[in-house]
């Protein structure tokens, strides 16, 4: 199976995972989606992530997060930049997610970050997703 969009693949099996209320999901590993990951940690999105291998693949495992109410640490994620309609913006132009209750994720030349250390950093770059 050929994925065109393997980002939205993962944010699809994240929201899809949290829908169904699933401690852990395990998605086929790559180094953006382990940034992508490693920033969802950082901003206290999910629990954790680790890459691991199995039957030689290797994957990309992400422990989901949830309140003491059970209620999932992300209330949504969704795609802004695809394959077919690349979304870029300059440092100015990197705006709230949600009125700041949200992040953006940038890949940038300076590395994958957030919208808030982008515009700290001064560089503009792809809008990956938005996380709130």
């Amino acid at each position: 199976m050929s994925l065109t969009d393997p980002v939205a693949d993962f944010l699809t099996r994240i929201r899809n995972s949290i829908r169904a209320r699933h401690q852990k999901l395990d998605v086929p590993a790559s180094k953006l989606k382990a940034e992508i990951a490693r920033i969802l940690k950082e901003e206290g999105y999910i629990a954790n992530f680790k890459m691991a291998e199995e039957d030689g693949q290797k994957v990309l495992r992400v422990y989901l997060k949830y309140g003491s109410n059970n209620e999932a640490a992300i209330r949504d994620l969704e795609r802004v930049s695809r394959p077919g309609c690349r979304v870029y913006v300059g440092r100015d132009g990197i705006k709230r997610v949600q009125g700041g209750l949200g992040i953006s994720i940038l890949t940038t030349p300076k590395g994958v970050m957030t919208g808030r250390q982008a515009r700290r950093e001064g560089v503009g770059g792809e809008i990956l997703c938005e996380v709130w």
